[in-house]
């Protein structure tokens, strides 16, 4: 009996390893993406454990499914390598003493979640200078309202459908825009902002939605937005940030399709995983809210804070702006020309779906 479920447990997860390998948009596929880790523990256990359980080590079956268990394992393995906590991130420039601080916290705050004073005093204590709130409705718009007496700049949209998005700033705004970059229930943000040393730079909210079985049965709608986004970025000379909910995974093909079409620099690697998903599970934590900087940008802290009762934890990031950085991120890998048409493909299926919404 042991010996079979062995096998069948070996078979399970080889087919759950197979499946995000898959090029298919359908939330099937996609949704293993986020349990890359996990999934990895479990092949690397079951892998040690068989060599306990299985008697005769002459069978073909027994060493075909350790091979396909730690090969699985290995390359999941290649895939979060880079965002395990080395300390190999983006050095920092010389001369930053005589730079200003500014920080960030992006916080996906559930939109049924009641305890909007866990966010306020959050807010109050750290004081960040730019706040991100996403799923914020018309009652979470009310309730921060408490907070436009230290931030002299405010605007973003209440929706009910759970992608309602909000921006507070107590630096200078020059342009700000909600976009509506996939759909028209979608809401991106956008603004420039000058810091008190007059350093300019550009800043991106995002917050696309997740293929789930409980929302959009693709991810087209997702990546077709990341993308179209990552073009917009890649053509602005500015200093670049953006920051939200990116309902994907660093190490997915989508965020790394993302970063290649930005240009842009992604803090995680060598700073660990950071994960903000879930809040309440320790076990099924993955880290969806994302981050990319320009080459300009040099980010000294990112972390999570303490939890508000939502789904997800509050992202913190603390950076400066170097105006005498080259803004090219000369070390960026660049899109080949299927990864081109490929870029291309997704943003026309993305603008093409029919929301479930």
């Amino acid at each position: 009996m042991q010996v079979l479920l062995y096998y069948l447990f070996s078979t399970l997860l080889i087919f759950i390893s197979v499946l995000p390998m898959i090029s298919d948009q359908h939330w099937f596929f996609r949704v293993l993406d986020f349990g890359r880790i996990q999934i990895m523990i479990l092949l690397l256990i079951h892998f040690s454990i068989g060599f306990f359980i299985i008697d005769s080590y002459d069978n073909h079956f027994f060493w075909l499914s350790q091979f396909l268990l730690i090969a699985f394992a290995t390359n999941n393995f290649i895939l979060i390598s880079p965002y395990i906590s080395l300390g190999s991130y983006q050095k920092k420039v010389s001369n930053k003493n005589s730079l200003e601080r500014i920080s960030i916290m992006s916080i996906n705050v559930y939109q049924f979640n009641k305890e909007y004073k866990q966010l306020i005093q959050l807010v109050q204590k750290v004081k960040p200078d730019i706040l991100l709130t996403m799923e914020s409705n018309k009652d979470w718009e009310i309730a921060l309202s408490t907070l436009q007496e230290e931030y002299k700049f405010h605007g973003g949209i209440a929706l009910e459908n759970t992608y309602g998005m909000h921006f507070y700033s107590n630096l200078r705004v020059g342009d700000f825009k909600i976009n509506y970059l996939i759909a028209d229930d979608i809401p991106s943000i956008e603004a420039e902002l000058t810091t008190k040393d007059n350093v300019s730079f550009s800043f991106y909210g995002i917050h696309p939605p997740p293929p789930s079985p409980t929302e959009e049965k693709t991810s087209k709608e997702r990546d077709g937005e990341l993308l179209m986004l990552a073009k917009k970025i890649a053509k602005n000379n500015k200093p670049t940030i953006v920051i939200g909910d990116f309902n994907t995974v660093a190490w997915a093909k989508i965020s790394r399709l993302f970063k290649k079409t930005s240009k842009l620099i992604d803090p995680r690697v060598g700073r660990g995983f950071i994960p903000t998903y879930h809040a309440k599970y320790k076990l099924l934590k993955f880290p969806i809210d994302l981050c990319f900087h320009s080459s300009s940008i040099t980010i000294e802290q990112l972390k999570t804070l303490k939890p508000i009762n939502s789904d997800h934890l509050p992202l913190f990031c603390r950076f400066y702006v170097d105006q005498k950085s080259d803004n090219q991120n000369n070390d960026a890998a660049t899109l080949d020309q299927e990864e081109k048409k490929e870029v291309k493909s997704l943003i026309k299926e993305g603008l093409k779906e029919k929301s479930n919404r």
